[in-house]
């Protein structure tokens, strides 16, 4: 499975030619819909091949430009990794080819430019964020996606045994029965379960977990990714006592980490995390309808008012439908837009070229399904100013 991240999407959108070819394609990861894969594939590069040389190009030119993709056919490891979804992209000189986690209809696309409208929801499942096991046996850190987890090695002592050369552990979980309060930390009262344990052990289980989180802040270089604490439930207000990550959410994951397999660390953790990525968007969608609902001139829903915005970075946020296409092109030296019914390789998707131009100028773009779109007309763009 392949991550899809801002800087990517960002080089694709910055290579132009005569001939950029953008394949999708929804793949399958068992069953019999499997193996008629390669031949969809094999049927949309033929079809691919059957557009250019209509453009004009020759033969031996179209072999060089298809023959990236064209090996797919025959690499079985390639085959044996696929997501829910397929996006190749091809030039001249480069090539792309991306497995995702998102399932693509099948569409094709040949111009000056890649279509890459498709691949924006991709974007917020590769953001990454954090997971920290907690133990007195053994910390462990993950960084994980949507789609991904994998763990990262710690450089600092990771048993409370090697931080503090504490001979017996054990005896700091057999606190089963009972409690005591054990102060306010970030998530509120922390609450020891068990026998009344004495003062120097609540100290020694601080003393640990402040040698966590220095390790923590000096070996982690995204300091503002996420972090989500996984452990039994006793240890983790002791933890937010001490942690000095500002990026700690309150939600946790409750129970034995050693008994967790990864699978299910992966998905409890990102239905704790899926609703801060999913943040920007609501707030973003409120603020439309707010200045919206206002007739302000920050808000418009004019798709060629969008685009000359874009281009001189006046969009701070647009949202854009997906599953949909309007041809056209901008005029630079004009400053206008010009609307086709049909596409041609002088013609792209303006939608396409509204996103691509706020992304190059920093804003925010939310690819969306046509009746998800805020407003009521073909785009929804915020401006950062109006003229």
């Amino acid at each position: 499975m392949d991550i899809l991240n801002p800087s990517a999407l960002k080089a694709l959108i910055e290579q132009q030619g005569k001939w950029c070819v953008s394949l999708y394609m929804p793949t399958h990861r068992a069953g019999r819909e499997q193996q008629q894969d390669p031949i969809r594939l094999k049927n949309l590069l033929a079809e691919a091949e059957t557009k250019l040389m209509a453009n004009g190009l020759r033969g031996p030119e179209i072999q060089k430009l298809m023959h990236p993709a064209q090996e797919l056919l025959w690499s079985k490891d390639f085959w044996q990794h696929r997501g829910d979804g397929l996006a190749i992209f091809l030039t001249n000189d480069f090539h792309k080819i991306y497995r995702l986690p998102v399932e693509f209809k099948q569409l094709l696309s040949t111009g000056t430019s890649f279509h890459f409208k498709p691949l924006l929801p991709c974007l917020g499942r590769g953001i990454k964020f954090y997971v920290v096991t907690l133990s007195l046996k053994d910390i462990r850190l993950f960084e994980g996606t949507a789609d991904t987890i994998r763990e990262i090695q710690l450089n600092f002592p990771t048993t409370m045994e090697d931080a503090l050369g504490t001979d017996d552990p054990e005896k700091y979980l057999n606190m089963h029965s009972g409690s005591i309060s054990m102060g306010e930390g970030k998530g509120g009262a922390g609450i020891f379960h068990g026998h009344h344990p004495a003062d120097d052990e609540k100290k020694k289980i601080l003393r640990f977990f402040q040698t966590v989180n220095d390790g923590l802040q000096d070996m982690l270089e995204e300091k503002k990714l996420p972090m989500v604490l996984a452990g039994v439930e006793y240890l983790l207000p002791i933890f937010r006592e001490v942690s000095s990550q500002q990026s700690l959410l309150e939600d946790a994951i409750e129970g034995n980490p050693d008994k967790e397999n990864l699978k299910e660390l992966h998905e409890k953790a990102w239905e704790i995390v899926k609703p801060v990525f999913e943040e920007s968007q609501r707030k973003a969608f409120e603020k439309f309808e707010q200045l919206h609902g206002q007739n302000s001139d920050l808000a418009t829903t004019d798709l060629e008012t969008s685009v000359k915005a874009a281009v001189i970075g006046q969009v701070e946020t647009i949202f854009v439908p997906l599953e949909m296409q309007r041809w056209g092109r901008y005029d630079s030296g004009r400053h206008e837009v010009i609307f086709k019914e049909e596409p041609s390789p002088e013609e792209e998707d303006l939608f396409d070229f509204a996103a691509t131009q706020t992304l190059l100028n920093s804003g925010q773009v939310f690819a969306v399904p046509p009746q998800q779109l805020p407003g009521d007309g073909e785009v929804a763009a915020i401006l950062r100013y109006t003229i």
